[in-house]
């Protein structure tokens, strides 16, 4: 691997943070331009694929959410281990993953192709819009074991500071992706013209290349039976804070879709289209979000405090500045960024009102989604829960639903109410988790 065992816990954070960082804001890139040119694709193929494809985005949400948090949870406690010098037992804990992706995808995918008529129907009245999200669903479901396997070998990877080989899986998966979509969706070169199911199978074979290309160095030799009876609760435990706050935002955006419906198709597309060019600007954010869960995990075990201190206020720095970017260009650009997805008048209408509301909230979003990820790297999974579901559950769709009230512009101010808040509560967790810490350690 990349790094030893003590790297996290010797160099400087913002070197450490420097060099671990752009491998996966530049996967995350690519990641996002694939995300985008799926949609563009799309939606220059049909407006009703466009609307299916934001209705299917929660689901899309929710597989990553089980996917990545059981990573995650692999991730933490390998960090863990290491930090305290336990090889041995980091590397067993690094062999259970392929059986525990393997496991999660049978029964997210089983589950999904039984329940996504249903959903889909909850979710509109269009037939035309019913028919494609269920085509989409379907195959992005049953065929998501490309996503599981390589988002938890990925993990792996990165416990042991290896940052360079998950970006490159990234990176051809989305080539992969991006060359295979105008191909199926249009029919070019001879292939059948396949509309948005052709989307859907460019989307599951660019997560199978790039598992393949993880999978030599992030697939180890798993342990006895006997060692997962000891671990499995721990891995979710740590693991649970990333699913759940993967999930939430699943429900949330599925109920702020449901609010919407009762506007118009087109608001819930022009929601949807925020979502697409947000995996774009939230690169830096989400880069940071997974470098510092290592870092922190492996100094938390030494009980090195100030150094899991300089690690969260580098990363609100950094994240505050680069986020600028983007709520400069929401604020000033957000007609020609839906002018990208569609020619419809009227979701380019909406979409400009809500793209400027919620450009205000970027600046307190960076610390309302990195504490916790802070807690969740220390093995506070309370702590880590409660700012998701106070921001999920108790803020967005409660306040969404009271804003609609007031009609469709005010809907859109409960994302900054939202981040406001939820950052207020992080602050305040905070607090009191450092109080606790030093007075344990003096």
């Amino acid at each position: 691997m990349e790094t030893d065992s003590t790297y996290f816990g010797t160099e400087k954070i913002s070197k450490i943070l420097l060099k671990i960082a752009p491998p996966v804001m530049l996967a995350q890139l690519i990641q996002a331009l694939y995300n985008i040119v799926d949609s563009l694709f799309i939606g220059r193929y049909s407006e009703s694929g466009l609307t299916a494809l934001s209705i299917i985005y929660p689901i899309q949400l929710l597989m990553i959410a089980f996917a990545v948090g059981t990573g995650v949870g692999i991730n933490t406690s390998v960090s863990f281990k290491l930090g305290i010098k336990e090889e041995k037992r980091a590397e067993e804990i690094s062999g259970m993953g392929t059986a525990l992706g393997v496991i999660t995808w049978a029964l997210f995918a089983g589950i999904c192709y039984a329940i996504m008529p249903a959903y889909a129907r909850m979710s509109t009245d269009s037939p035309e819009v019913i028919q494609d999200v269920i085509t989409y669903g379907r195959i992005v479901c049953v065929f998501s074991f490309g996503l599981f396997l390589e988002s938890i070998w990925t993990k792996v990877l990165q416990a042991y500071g290896e940052m360079k080989i998950p970006m490159y899986a990234q990176i051809a998966g989305a080539i992969t992706n991006i060359i295979l979509d105008p191909l199926l969706i249009f029919g070019m070169f001879g292939l059948p013209e396949m509309g948005i199911a052709g989307a859907a199978i460019a989307t599951v074979c660019g997560q199978i290349v790039a598992a393949l290309i993880v999978m030599k160095k992030g697939c180890k030799r798993s342990p006895k039976i006997s060692t997962y009876k000891n671990e499995v609760l721990n891995i979710y435990r740590l693991g649970i804070p990333n699913i759940l706050m993967q999930a939430a935002y699943t429900f949330y955006i599925f109920g702020l879709n449901l609010i919407l419906a009762g506007f118009s198709d087109q608001a819930v597309t022009a929601l949807g289209l925020y979502y697409k060019w947000q995996t774009f600007f939230f690169i830096p954010l989400g880069a940071l979000q997974t470098c510092i869960v290592p870092v922190i995990s492996y100094n938390y075990a030494g009980r090195k405090i100030e150094r899991c201190k300089n690690t969260l206020y580098i990363s609100f720095i950094w994240g505050i500045c680069l986020m600028f970017i983007g709520t400069l260009c929401f604020e000033i650009i957000p007609g020609p960024m839906l002018d990208v997805f569609t020619n419809d008048k009227m979701v380019i209408d909406i979409g400009t009102i809500g793209f400027r509301f919620i450009g205000i909230s970027f600046i307190p979003m960076v610390t309302s989604l990195i504490f916790p990820v802070f807690f969740q790297a220390v093995g506070s999974a309370l702590k880590s829960s409660m700012l998701t579901i106070v921001r999920t559950v108790f803020l967005f769709v409660p306040l969404g639903y009271l804003f609609s009230k007031l009609g469709l512009t005010y809907f859109w101010m409960t994302y900054p109410v939202t981040e406001i808040i939820t950052t207020a509560v992080g602050f305040f967790l905070y607090f009191r988790f450092m109080k606790n810490m030093e007075n344990k350690i003096h």
